[in-house]
C-alpha cells in the first residue's frame, strides 16, 4: 500500500463517479452512496433528488464538515481510495449553470432518475475540500509471485 500524490488523487476523482458521503449526526455518522461531479480542483458536487422532508438535506444543511470516500476495488490487491474532508453547503439554484460542467461531468446518474424526476425536488450540494488523502495498492502481496499460482 502506498499514498497517492495530489495529481494522482485529482486524476482518480476525475475518473470516478460514485462514493459514500458521511454526514455528522448525534449517535453515528449518516453514510449514503452518492454520485458526484468534480471540478478538477477542490470542489465535489452532489445532486440530491428528494421528495418531501429529506434526512440527507436536513443533515447536509446542518453539517459544518463532511467526509466523502471515493474508491475502486478491482481485487483485494488492486484498489484505490480517496477520502476528502471539507465544508458542505447547498449551491443556490441560480449558480447551477456556472458549475453545470463540474456537476454533471463524471457523475453517474442511473436512468431511473429520469423517470423519477416528476414531483421530485432537486438540490445540489458542494463539498469544498480542505484536505484529502489517497492510498492505492496495485500488485500481489509480499511473498506471493506469479509462479506460486495454480
Amino acid at each position: 500500500m502506498e499514498p497517492m500524490t495530489d495529481d494522482e488523487i485529482e486524476g482518480f476523482l476525475q475518473s470516478e463517479g460514485m462514493g459514500a458521503l458521511a454526514l455528522p449526526q448525534e449517535r453515528a455518522p449518516y453514510v449514503l452512496p452518492l454520485s458526484f461531479g468534480y471540478d478538477g480542483g477542490t470542489t465535489l458536487y452532489f445532486t440530491y433528488i428528494v421528495s418531501g422532508d429529506s434526512r440527507k438535506v436536513r443533515l447536509s444543511k446542518r453539517a459544518d464538515t463532511a467526509c466523502f470516500l471515493a474508491y475502486r476495488a478491482e481485487s483485494a490487491f488492486n484498489w484505490r481510495s480517496v477520502v476528502s474532508t471539507g465544508r458542505l453547503s447547498e449551491l443556490p439554484t441560480g449558480e447551477w449553470d456556472d458549475h453545470a460542467d463540474a456537476i454533471l461531468d463524471n457523475a453517474w446518474h442511473p436512468a431511473l432518475f429520469d423517470d423519477a424526476l416528476e414531483g421530485m425536488d432537486i438540490r445540489v450540494f458542494q463539498l469544498v475540500v480542505d484536505e484529502w488523502s489517497g492510498f492505492r495498492h496495485a500488485g500481489l502481496p509480499p511473498g506471493f509471485s506469479r509462479g506460486d499460482e495454480g
